[in-house]
């Protein structure tokens, strides 16, 4: 029977885990310890499959025969078990969640890296190295604090709502663990069974409620550091954003269910969660997303109010952009910009209409870099023939290439710029792009019209006309002012001279000469 309802961080302390005890080594290596044994389930969950799917894969097989393709899976023991092998058998009916390619994440692994929150199997492996590491880098000490963290959660939770939820969350995960595994594109056949489900036990009770403490007030957070230290609860949720950092959205909402029975809340997980990331009214409620670096996707994508087929689309793949101007170049050719949609910074629509290039507000801040490469990095392993976002930043990439151009744009109000220096942006806009595949680009036609536009000599003469000679009042008035006083001048002219005309026609002709 569930306890009297008391504040959660009161509970904390009641937990058999303390922060204390983080000077015992031999708990800390029991608590840190990796086995490489794999005993595995075979459930699965019919809406775990729902969003769209990577479009270059064969189409999905139905649950029920994702089930017999479990059956006559190979035999995991014959492969060794090593963190980061692939596995020998994919079921692209739930796989969402990857490693990120080495050849994005040699340009900048920091963006790729989770600060202080280990969450999943893909960095589970460096718990067994934290005690040691932590001796020379201090991000291994967070990451042993947040381990410790999450127990305290999880028997706060005990105590709160009795063992019986606890029980209840480890069954659930139990029926799916199988269905979780097949969720990452990374075996984790070197992962037991137990100790499987004891982490995302822990790893989603601790999102559960940290989502339910920072959405809700339903939860007292006096006492708990993560909240006292606003900077540790901002570092927490750029590590959930992380595309190696993740755990199924569908699991999340299947153990937030026995909540619902403790606590008085009538928002739903995904009411807490959007608003939490601050995406209440940019996504449509039939809308799902597999992970959190999804949703951040998926918010962009809609943005362009593209239907499903189209988006999933192969045939339909445009051509690649080989090239564009720049956007100084672009200005001199006549082509003016402008912000497109004021109220949504997660725009991706852009249009060129009347010589006006209409586009977002890119806006460059400390963690732009990070959000972008993980969504580009979730692109390229599981949308590639739809990677809108991809598409944006190499468009943008295309206009800037050096800080001028960074200028132009942050004075035409396209760019919002945070980090200080024009050449801060620049830089960090032209490496998002490299080590990207190239699949082609939905921005394609307007590069084109842009080209095109750019070629035309008559429009370049006009824009040279309009930036010499009316690029302000005062110079347009000077201009008017001598063009007038030049015609004037010229009508003076000519009028003198057909008067001149006139007064030789009228003189009387000369006498004859008189003879001798």
């Amino acid at each position: 029977m569930a306890k009297e309802k008391q504040p959660l961080m009161e509970e904390l302390e009641l937990g058999t885990t303390k922060l204390s005890e983080f000077n015992v080594p031999r708990d800390l290596i029991m608590e840190f310890n990796v086995t490489k044994e794999n005993e595995t389930g075979s459930s699965h969950m019919g809406r775990w499959s729902e969003g769209l799917r990577d479009p270059s894969a064969p189409n999905h097989v139905t649950t029920q025969i994702a089930k017999v393709s479990v059956m006559t899976k190979p035999d995991s023991r014959s492969e060794p078990d090593i963190s980061g092998l692939w596995p020998s058998w994919v079921n692209k009916e739930y796989c969402c969640i990857y490693r990120v390619p080495n050849r994005l994440r040699r340009v900048n692994p920091e963006a790729y890296t989770p600060q202080m929150l280990l969450i999943g199997p893909l960095h589970h492996f460096k718990k067994a190295q934290a005690l040691e590491l932590s001796k020379t880098d201090f991000r291994y000490l967070d990451y042993m604090n947040m381990e410790l963290i999450k127990k305290k959660y999880l028997n706060a939770v005990a105590n709160l709502y009795g063992d019986q939820t606890v029980e209840t969350f480890r069954e659930i995960i139990q029926r799916y663990e199988q269905t979780i595994r097949e969720s990452y594109a990374e075996s984790t056949d070197w992962i037991k069974s137990q100790e499987f489900v004891e982490m995302i036990l822990h790893d989603s009770v601790f999102i559960l409620v940290f989502f339910l403490q920072t959405g809700t007030q339903n939860f007292n957070k006096k006492g708990d550091i993560l909240f006292e230290e606003p900077c540790l609860t901002a570092t927490i949720l750029e590590d959930l954003i992380l595309l190696e950092n993740q755990l199924p959205y569908a699991i999340l909402e299947e153990l937030f269910e026995p909540f619902l029975f403790y606590i008085k809340i009538e928002k739903t997980f995904r009411d807490i969660v959007l608003g939490v990331f601050r995406f209440e009214r940019k996504i449509e409620k039939e809308v799902k997303f597999r992970h959190f670096t999804d949703l951040f996707r998926r918010v962009r994508v809609e943005t362009l109010g593209l239907k499903k087929d189209h988006m999933t689309s192969r045939a339909a793949q445009p051509k690649s952009i080989k090239n564009l101007h720049n956007a100084d170049e672009l200005d001199s050719a006549g082509v003016g910009f402008e912000n497109v949609d004021k109220e949504n910074e997660f725009s991706l629509v852009i249009n060129f209409e009347r010589r006006i290039l209409k586009m977002p507000c890119f806006i460059a801040e400390d963690n732009t870099e990070m959000v972008l490469r993980n969504l580009m990095a979730l692109e390229q392993c599981h949308y590639p023939f739809s990677a809108f976002v991809c598409n944006y930043i190499a468009f943008l990439d295309f206009l800037i290439d050096t800080e001028q151009n960074v200028d132009l744009l942050v004075k035409k109000e396209v760019i919002k710029n945070w980090l200080g220096h024009q050449r801060s942006v620049a830089e960090m806009v032209n490496k998002l792009c490299l080590g990207l595949v190239d699949f082609g680009s939905y921005y394609y036609s307007i590069a084109e019209e842009l080209n095109d536009h750019y070629n035309s000599r008559l429009n370049r003469s006009i824009a040279t006309l309009r930036r010499v000679y009316f690029k302000d009042l005062w110079t347009g008035t000077a201009t008017i002012t001598a063009v007038f006083l030049l015609v004037l001048t010229l009508i003076g002219t000519v009028a003198s001279v057909l008067q001149a005309k006139n007064d030789d026609n009228k003189s009387p002709p000369p006498a004859p000469p008189r003879g001798p």
